[in-house]
């Protein structure tokens, strides 16, 4: 009888195995949304620029020099943690495996910091140099590989691969020098464009149905350089602090799923 009951108890215990996940031939459909944490690359490099006269910017200033001291400034200075959300169509290769067809949004608010000084070697003094810039948004496009280990259960690990494109929208700048008056308005930094992007992941599916599970994942994600766009910096010395624009992040997601 006590052998009986202790059965009993663990098959209680561990509850029924549910069989969601990939079958070979089928689809599933997936909502994802989550946090992605910028790890490396830059918004803007760094320069050393030569302003012989101030009085374009400042008719207050004319005749007086400056040296502008920008220093690099990364995605996670500027923008901070990123929201992430989107769809996924899978195809079952069988039991174990599936391919992918993910969409997202990547998105974070946007930033103000100090990017450098002017030093003005009539005052002998550095004058602080702050830059705004608008809003992160980027949109992917990412077909993959998953593959899972062990049988159909309660939990289930799995890895995964993504390779792809993403449209990142254009992202303006306003620069400002507060203590010389001199504010360079909503110039233009990057264009709307495509680049390379991918990514890897892994982490755990857990089903709560025949036909409903959730991921839990963590990877890692790279976006290639940005297009730059230099008509309103390059007139500064500045042309080349935004040769860059590529970005890694680590994303955390929870993914809702369904089997058909």
């Amino acid at each position: 009888m006590q052998i009986k009951f202790l059965g009993a108890a663990l098959l209680m215990a561990a509850g029924p195995a549910f069989a969601a996940g990939p079958e070979q031939g089928k689809f599933s459909m997936s909502v994802l949304g989550g946090v992605d944490f910028p790890v490396s690359g830059d918004v803007h490099s760094g320069a050393v620029a030569p302003v012989p006269d101030l009085g374009p910017l400042n008719p207050a200033l004319a005749g007086v020099s400056a040296e502008l001291r920008i220093r690099s400034r990364s995605h996670d200075q500027i923008y901070g943690n990123a929201m992430s959300w989107g769809l996924e169509v899978g195809y079952g290769l069988s039991d174990r495996s599936e391919v992918f067809l993910q969409a997202r949004e990547t998105s974070a608010d946007d930033g103000r910091v100090r990017v450098g000084a002017a030093y003005v070697p009539a005052l002998d003094t550095e004058l602080d140099v702050f830059g705004r810039f608008s809003g992160y948004d980027a949109y992917t496009w990412e077909a993959g590989y998953r593959h899972f280990f062990r049988d159909a259960g309660r939990v289930r690990p799995f890895v995964a691969a993504r390779l792809g494109a993403t449209e990142t929208d254009a992202i303006r700048a306003t620069f400002e020098i507060p203590d010389a008056a001199i504010t360079i308005p909503n110039a233009p930094f990057y264009e709307k464009a495509w680049a390379l992007s991918g990514g890897i992941e892994a982490g755990v599916q857990i089903p709560f149905t025949e036909r409903f599970s959730m991921k839990v994942a963590a990877g890692l994600n790279y976006i290639d350089d940005l297009s730059d766009d230099d008509s309103a910096i390059a007139g500064l010395g500045l042309a080349r602090i935004n040769d860059t624009g590529s970005r890694v992040s680590v994303p955390l997601s929870i993914t809702g799923r369904w089997d058909f």
